[in-house]
């Protein structure tokens, strides 16, 4: 048996779903514009390489400590329609779409909330979304504390034991992603595959032989 795991942001969409959401949020009226621009520019550095993931998704969470988590969940239901769904590459559904006609489970791994990733995961045919969890007390209100982060070396953490509980090894597994910070994660797997790599991991893709794929833009794109 073989499991299929595939990253959110810039493989399965072709958009960031993190800066969307700033965007969105600014937008709306629950950030500040300083707010907005500090964000983005954590997102950016980070997709460069030059900040740490947990340092950033720790201070973006901070603030929504004390907010409603069903409120939450309401706007990010309102963001996929509006800025998300469309954004699916053709792909990333042929894909999904074939590792489930050959009997393999196509299973989310992305740093995107529980929040997205389970209107994503109502969208396409995954089997289920390993991603990034908020606390919650005991009145439905986020604490501004994370239960789990995935990204980096934590994807590899949540993939082997979600691939552990049904007997199977992370190197008869298959990922896909763009970003080179997902590296701790292809060196995991025995079948690599590389979607529309950002350069770094496009340099790092063609020294070790693993297959590039391009997965197109959506009509929306």
């Amino acid at each position: 048996m073989s499991i299929a795991f595939f990253d959110l942001d810039r493989t399965i969409l072709a958009i960031n779903s993190g800066s969307g959401w700033v965007k969105s949020e600014y937008r709306d009226g629950f950030i500040t514009r300083w707010q907005m621009v500090r964000a983005t520019g954590w997102l950016l550095r980070y997709h460069l390489g030059f900040a740490d993931m947990e340092g950033v998704l720790r201070e973006a969470l901070s603030a929504y400590a004390g907010h409603p988590e069903g409120e939450l969940r309401a706007r990010t239901r309102r963001f996929y329609e509006r800025a998300v769904r469309q954004q699916i590459r053709p792909g990333a559904r042929e894909a999904l779409e074939k590792h489930r006609a050959d009997g393999e489970p196509a299973v989310l791994l992305t740093t995107a909330s529980n929040y997205l990733s389970e209107a994503v995961g109502e969208t396409l045919p995954l089997d289920d979304w390993l991603c990034s969890r908020f606390e919650v007390d005991d009145a439905g209100r986020l604490t501004g504390d994370p239960v789990v982060f995935c990204f980096g070396q934590h994807k590899v953490t949540l993939a082997t034991e979600w691939a552990a509980q049904r007997d199977v090894e992370l190197a008869d597994c298959a990922f896909y992603s763009d970003s080179y910070t997902d590296l701790p994660m292809f060196e995991a797997v025995g079948r690599p595959v590389v979607v529309d790599p950002d350069p770094r991991l496009r340099r790092v893709a063609r020294r070790r032989g693993w297959p590039i794929a391009d997965w197109g833009l959506p009509d929306a794109a």
